[in-house]
């Protein structure tokens, strides 16, 4: 357009209308998106058609230039709203293909992988099931704790050797990261100061420890009992249902002569190896039985701490690693793998 009649006015509109027209026709043949897409550059991109014929309104005086480009909006909202249903279309055509195929709407979805509890949580859930039923109640205390609760209130003084056993994180001398989930019993006995007490007790402990059996950080639960005339028949009865419910009505248990400075007399608690129903194996290291968790009765050097009175109460006291009785009933080797997050690992359970 370069005579004067092409810069007229009149002209212009007419180009923009014949646009409106050309761009309609293309897109009733348009078969594809890419179809669509081209249509599109041509006659809405930066080099398209409209912005050739734009480029012409700085020829004409102020009054002219807004009428002709109120014109040249009106092209362009026409040409997008044609697209736009252009696209439209073809989905709905995608749509209607696929759902005029034979498909049989009563067959089952294809359900989400669900996720898998943990072995811990799966452990720890069946141990406070068996001793909850059993009367106790689940109490907490913190993760980082005294030395008071920590040690001395279960008589274990700083020049005691079984300090030494614990291989405690400090965080300054008066503070440790728990070593054992007992501190619990004490907090617990010094607040209720009456019998009988019943409790278990359950969370993460820590120690500097780590190998393919051991783990700085780890979890126990511990039982208390508390009352006047409690037996070591008491606790040996108790551990006795304890181990037939979490592994087999066909285990049984032994009891060792250990020490523990918290509880006189101590034992530690074996179950026979129900992998060979006590006959001897690798797992149980021919002996037919494996050691399971330490007990005792409570010295009474933990209930002058606890102010209660040795001379009118008695009890028991018991701890089981959570990560041991899962290794022990999983055939788990190393306990590293329970904090991997390997996928491979936990959806076995």
């Amino acid at each position: 357009m370069h005579d004067d009649e092409s810069l007229s006015p009149s002209r212009v509109k007419k180009e923009l209308h014949d646009l409106r027209v050309q761009a309609e026709g293309s897109l009733k043949k348009a078969s594809s998106k890419n179809d669509i897409e081209s249509i599109r550059v041509q006659y809405l991109g930066k080099k398209g058609n409209l912005s050739n014929i734009l480029k012409l309104l700085g020829s004409f005086p102020a009054d002219k230039r807004r009428e002709i480009g109120k014109v040249a909006n009106e092209a362009r909202d026409f040409i997008e709203n044609l697209i736009e249903a252009g696209f439209n279309n073809l989905q709905n055509e995608v749509r209607n293909k696929i759902l005029d195929e034979k498909i049989d709407v009563t067959l089952p979805g294809r359900m989400p992988a669900l996720g898998h509890r943990h072995p811990l949580n799966l452990i720890s859930q069946q141990i406070l099931e068996v001793l909850t039923s059993l009367g106790f109640d689940l109490v907490q205390g913190p993760e980082i704790e005294h030395d008071f609760y920590n040690f001395e209130a279960l008589n274990i003084p700083q020049d005691h050797p079984a300090r030494e056993m614990q291989d405690t994180f400090y965080v300054n001398k008066d503070i440790v990261l728990r070593t054992q989930t007992s501190p619990v019993q004490i907090r617990t006995m010094l607040s209720l100061k009456e019998t009988p007490i019943r409790i278990v007790s359950m969370g993460r402990v820590f120690r500097r420890d780590q190998d393919i059996t051991h783990s700085p950080i780890f979890h126990q639960i511990e039982g208390l009992f508390v009352d006047k005339h409690v037996t070591f028949a008491d606790l040996k009865g108790t551990l006795t249902v304890f181990i037939e419910r979490i592994f087999s009505k066909k285990a049984c248990i032994r009891m060792r002569p250990s020490y523990f400075p918290f509880t006189e007399p101590s034992a530690e608690v074996d179950v026979s190896c129900f992998a060979c129903d006590g006959a001897g194996c690798r797992l149980c290291k021919e002996t037919g039985f494996i050691e399971i968790l330490g007990a005792g009765m409570v010295d009474p050097e933990v209930f002058k701490a606890a102010n209660l009175d040795p001379e009118k109460v008695s009890g028991f006291a018991f701890g089981i690693g959570v990560e041991r009785v899962a290794m022990l009933k999983y055939g788990i080797s190393d306990i590293r793998h329970f904090y991997d997050n390997d996928l491979r690992f936990l959806s076995q359970f």
